[in-house]
């Protein structure tokens, strides 16, 4: 996965948008909300989070970059709505009316609970897993609690559970060979026993 350096301008770019929509926000809702800490350390393909317990907004930098205007026009109000509403309703669901209302009426956005940025660059390894009616496409972290024995999945769809596509889905680095146990417990590697 690619890690980046977020240039200065972009930096006050964010920073322009999150106080203009946070001004925003105090005035509709005449209340003095606390400018809360950016940082730029979320991984993965997830564009932002909001960590209300430290009045935070993490970003994805790689999205950032890729994504400027739109990112900083959707996902750092999306982010901010979550740290308002929790601090102007309490707990309440994440994406639900309050967070809606908050998107819309206050801050002027539309309200979308994803976004529709381009993953590539960001995305990791997955592994290829069917059930009944489609194929799924799992994380390596979900793969490997999956070869642990620590988790299963189901379909939400169908409610099957997800088995793996074949030996090809497993990493190659941890099972470099096929590999079946005998009745002894012994394992035999078939290449050299046919």
């Amino acid at each position: 996965m690619k890690s980046a350096s977020v240039p200065i301008s972009l930096q006050q770019a964010v920073m322009n948008t999150l106080r203009q929509k946070l001004l925003q926000a105090n005035l509709y809702l005449n209340r003095d909300f606390p400018e809360p800490t950016i940082n730029y350390r979320q991984r993965g393909t997830t564009a932002g989070s909001a960590y209300i317990k430290n009045w935070e907004i993490r970003l994805n930098p790689v999205l950032l970059i890729e994504n400027q205007q739109a990112f900083i026009d959707e996902v750092v109000p999306h982010e901010l709505a979550h740290l308002l509403v929790y601090r102007y309703f309490g707990k309440v669901p994440p994406h639900g009316k309050q967070w809606r209302w908050m998107m819309e009426e206050v801050l002027n956005i539309p309200a979308n609970r994803t976004h529709k940025f381009k993953i590539d660059s960001v995305r990791s390894q997955t592994f290829t897993y069917y059930c009944s009616c489609q194929q799924h496409e799992l994380t390596l972290r979900r793969h490997n609690k999956i070869l642990r024995g620590e988790s299963h999945y189901i379909c939400q769809k169908c409610g099957k559970k997800l088995i793996a596509k074949s030996i090809d889905s497993l990493n190659p680095n941890l099972y470099p060979m096929d590999f079946k146990m005998h009745r002894d417990g012994k394992g035999v590697n078939p290449r050299e026993h046919r």
